[in-house]
């Protein structure tokens, strides 16, 4: 990686910036986590997302005039498929390009290039990432996009778009993605808030606050020595269920709203679907099953591939193809492709029908099937096969017609004889 040597001295501070709330005093005061992957619902979406995608085999395919064929001869294809980097799995890969697609809003990953060709790919710390958008042409090209990457060690190394794959999420403008974790974040922090609640909730043994009625006069000092020890008589999980042993003169009162007050549960779900709306997740994947059947379940899971895995797929597809292979090599066909099949597969039962529709119509060899579940192919498995009694359309009847009028002519030659 080329470094970057022009300093960048100048930064834009905000009133969220951890230095100008230090500087301010000014501090949280609500004890929630900043971490939205510490609230449930955020990060079942993230797991189910990041999952789904690294579970995807990524294959080169090559169109050509003879149809669509796998290529695994090509140098990148073990690269992919096992391991792009000396460090990560091809699953770890994934999951860590679409978590910091997702959290960030895009992700960026080097290409590292040796003699001409790619020996690695590296997905960059999105913290110390920056996009630059060379207007006035102060280092380059003018309109050239830079991505200024800082190390540990400060040094900053300047990447061209050629350099780098460029993953993005939703975006106004094509360059920069949007942040699913800022546009739900009233949202999650109302959940970590409900969460921090119930827990408290229970943590006093589901005892309320409430208004403690005495008659008679009592010093500021008795006062504090009676709650304190009417709160530990009450407070915690140990005292949850028991009696509550009240003194002569004394009264309780309640005085906190209770969670079905508050329709607290009704909140929860209510919460529970923008966050996995925002995500574009089913509510059966994060177990919300109050709608649930075995018709519609299915059908959602090809909703779910449909409308939000599919769009993703074709970024990272279509990127890869742009920028990891070669002019000539798009111009012969070839591109970058998961395999959703591992999404799709139904029961076995319904396979083998479909695989025997397919076979018996002609479209599909037995060994084109076979390789879909795994098997060895067959020397004879390799030719399309179709049921005989199948014929053109401008045939069908020839067979019937042929035999009237052989036995009309017989009929005609035995009237002649007589």
């Amino acid at each position: 990686m080329g470094i970057f040597r022009r300093s960048i001295e100048n930064r834009d501070y905000t009133l969220s910036d951890p230095i100008i709330q230090q500087f301010l005093g000014i501090t949280d005061t609500t004890n929630i986590s900043p971490d939205k992957l510490k609230e449930a619902t955020y990060f079942a979406c993230m797991r189910i997302m990041t999952d789904t995608v690294a579970k995807l085999p990524l294959k080169l395919y090559q169109e050509t005039d003879n149809g669509i064929k796998k290529v695994t001869n090509h140098y990148l294809y073990p690269l992919l498929k096992l391991r792009p980097n000396p460090y990560m799995s091809a699953s770890d890969f994934w999951k860590t390009v679409e978590f910091n697609r997702l959290e960030w809003g895009h992700e960026i990953v080097y290409i590292d290039t040796q003699n001409g060709k790619i020996t690695g790919l590296y997905p960059l710390e999105m913290s110390k990432v920056t996009i630059w958008v060379d207007n006035a042409g102060i280092i380059g090209n003018q309109n050239a996009i830079y991505y200024v990457y800082t190390d540990n060690a400060g040094n900053q190394y300047k990447l061209t778009e050629d350099e780098v794959l460029h993953f993005k999420g939703l975006t106004r403008n094509g360059i920069i993605g949007m942040s699913i974790k800022d546009y739900l974040s009233t949202i999650v922090d109302n959940a970590q808030s409900a969460q921090k609640y119930l827990n408290n909730y229970f943590k006093n043994g589901l005892f309320s606050r409430g208004l403690l009625q005495f008659t008679g006069d009592l010093s500021d000092d008795k006062i504090k020595i009676v709650q304190q020890k009417f709160e530990q008589m009450a407070n915690g999980i140990q005292n949850a269920g028991r009696i509550l042993p009240v003194p002569i003169g004394f009264s309780f009162q309640t005085i906190s709203t209770s969670m079905a007050d508050a329709q607290f549960w009704e909140l929860n779900k209510l919460t529970i679907q923008q966050i996995t709306a925002a995500f574009g997740i089913p509510l059966h994947m994060v177990n919300q099953l109050d709608k649930a059947t075995y018709n519609n379940v299915a059908q959602q899971e090809e909703q779910f591939y449909r409308d939000t895995l599919l769009p993703i797929l074709t970024m990272y597809e279509q990127e890869l193809t742009y920028k990891l292979l070669t002019q000539k090599e798009i111009q012969a066909g070839f591109y970058f492709k998961f395999n959703v099949d591992a999404i799709l597969r139904s029961d076995i039962e319904t396979r083998y029908k479909a695989y025997s529709v397919a076979i018996q119509n002609g479209f599909m060899t037995p060994n084109e099937v076979r390789a879909k579940e795994e098997l060895p192919s067959r020397p004879e498995g390799d030719v399309l096969i179709v049921n005989g009694n199948m014929q053109p359309l401008e045939q069908v009847g020839m067979a019937y017609r042929t035999k009237d009028y052989n036995t009309q002519q017989q009929q005609q030659n035995d009237n002649s004889d007589d």
